[in-house]
Parts: C-alpha cells; structure tokens; sequence
C-alpha cells in the first residue's frame, strides 16, 4: 500500500492541511487554526466592507489601498508566514497584487480579529512578529467586549492610539475618513 509523501517542510505541511484548517509559520513553528466563528467572521466581513468601499474602491473615501481578507503575508518566504483577518497595502508601495497566494510586501496595516482561543496568540505572538518587520498600524477587534484597539508602532513599539466601543466612530490613522461606528461591525 503507498503512503503519501510526507511533507519536507514546514511550508509544504502548511499546504497539506486538511480544507477548514489554517496555518502559519510564526518563528520556526507551525500554527493551526480552524475558520473563523460566525462573529469573528461577521465582524471581518463588516470592516473589510467599510474599508474596502472607501479606501480600496474609493466610494466615498480617498481610495489608494489595497484592503485584503486574510492575506497569507510572507515576511521571509516560505518560512515566516502570518494570516492577519485583514491586511492594507498602499497602492505605490504595492502597486500590483501578486499573482499567487505570497504577499511578500510588509503590509501597512493589519487586523486581527479576537477570539477565546486566539487572543494571547494575536497580542503576545503575532503583534510582536508585526512589530519587528515594521507594520506601521494594527487594530485589534474583539467581538466579546465588542471594540476596537487601534495602534500605531513609534521607535519599533507599539502605542495605543484609540481604543472604540458601541456608537464610537472610528476615525484613527491610518484611515482618518473611515467613518464607521464599531457597533456596526456586529450588526
């Protein structure tokens, strides 16, 4: 009886994951998660909507963007590998989206979206991670408390620029005109 190949390496390992199974290459380990809950996945959906129209498309905002669901960013390819819930790209620094699955230019922003099991990994994991290859915002959105933690790295830190609940609008860098309210992410 023939066996499947086992996978070389950690990249071809993340590639054979069964379908519902996500995974990442965060300092040399491999991580696995599955999809996303309704509300963790209602709330991405929700703000890749906002963002998208006003700074992707540019309805009704500057556009000038590229706002993506759950890009899979390549810091060092094939070996350091995060899935943010979204990630934004500046269309002149990256003018063109690549033509396979590897986005290998630093993202300007990233969204991580919380949830019971993924909260430490998200604030004591992958932020770090963001920090040190130099992504310049980050929002955390936690569907159980039902806000928004907006920051902004200063000096290779993060700072805590904004932090939103219910009818807050938020309007923080590095989207100033994006005009929504925080409890419209649930809705």
């Amino acid at each position: 009886m023939a066996h499947p190949a086992r996978p070389h390496t950690l990249y071809e390992a993340i590639e054979a994951l069964p379908e519902g199974v996500t995974g990442e290459i965060i300092g040399g380990q491999m991580h696995t998660q599955p999809r996303p809950s309704g509300p963790h996945a209602l709330a991405g959906s929700n703000l890749g909507i906002d963002l998208g129209n006003r700074y992707s498309r540019g309805h009704g905002g500057p556009g000038g963007w590229w706002i993506i669901d759950e890009p899979e960013v390549h810091f060092i390819r094939d070996s350091e590998i995060l899935i943010p819930d979204l990630a934004g790209w500046r269309r002149e620094r990256m003018p063109a989206l690549p033509q396979d699955q590897r986005f290998e230019v630093v993202p300007d922003w990233v969204c991580e979206i919380l949830s019971p099991a993924s909260a430490s990994k998200a604030r004591e994991v992958k932020i770090p991670v963001y920090a040190r290859y130099r992504v310049a915002h980050a929002w955390l959105v936690d569907p159980r408390e039902q806000s928004l933690e907006a920051y902004a790295l200063q000096e290779g830190e993060w700072t805590l620029v904004g932090t939103y609940s219910g009818e807050d609008l938020v309007d923080t860098d590095p989207f100033p005109e994006a005009g929504f309210r925080v409890a419209d992410l649930w809705r």
